[in-house]
């Protein structure tokens, strides 16, 4: 049975392609065994979250029971908000969250960005979390990771010498947790 996996883009204008080259890397990594879903995430400047929430949970709905979803930045944080916000109806065994930011500040158009104060008590109960952070990204800064640590205290937390924002275009470290994950579940 093939093992599948939804990979969520991070933000921005060439968000979907920068990240293709991570996808290219954790396919690699993890082999035919796996399949990795990448949907374009379409950006709705309009809405407060720039609709990313209403695009993830519909990709979500598409994949099948026992998936795991990978995020990267932007990404990753709109799927910390959608699952601390509203239950899945499929059944996620892992999130990897690679270099995630945490929205905080008063600017108007981070509020719908913004996690709730207690959003680690409504994430998905028994689903493990795994949260990757290079130390010399220069996009989304190492504080960010530190925050979530002391948030998501039963998270397992991997922080990288360096790679920068894109991790050096290399998910092997993703990837063994992931096969780590499915082994037990096998």
């Amino acid at each position: 049975m093939i093992k599948q996996i939804l990979f969520i883009q991070g933000g921005g204008d060439d968000g979907y392609e920068a990240d293709a080259l991570l996808v290219d890397s954790l396919k690699a990594e993890l082999g035919n065994d796996y399949s990795v879903h990448y949907p374009k995430i379409t950006e709705i400047e309009s809405e407060p979250d720039f609709g990313w929430l209403k695009e993830i949970d519909k990709h979500i709905s598409k994949m099948e029971d026992h998936f795991i979803l990978v995020g990267h930045s932007f990404g990753a944080s709109m799927i910390l908000k959608l699952l601390s916000e509203k239950s899945s109806g499929n059944e996620i065994i892992g999130i990897f969250l690679i270099a995630t930011p945490f929205w905080k500040g008063d600017e108007n158009w981070k509020s719908g960005l913004k996690l709730m104060d207690n959003f680690s008590e409504k994430l998905p109960v028994g689903v493990p979390i795994f949260l990757y952070h290079c130390k010399d990204d220069d996009e989304v800064p190492v504080s960010h990771f530190y925050h979530y640590r002391q948030k998501l205290t039963a998270a397992s937390f991997c922080e990288i010498p360096d790679g920068g924002h894109q991790f050096n275009n290399d998910l092997s470290v993703v990837a063994r947790d992931i096969q780590i994950l499915y082994s037990k579940k096998d």
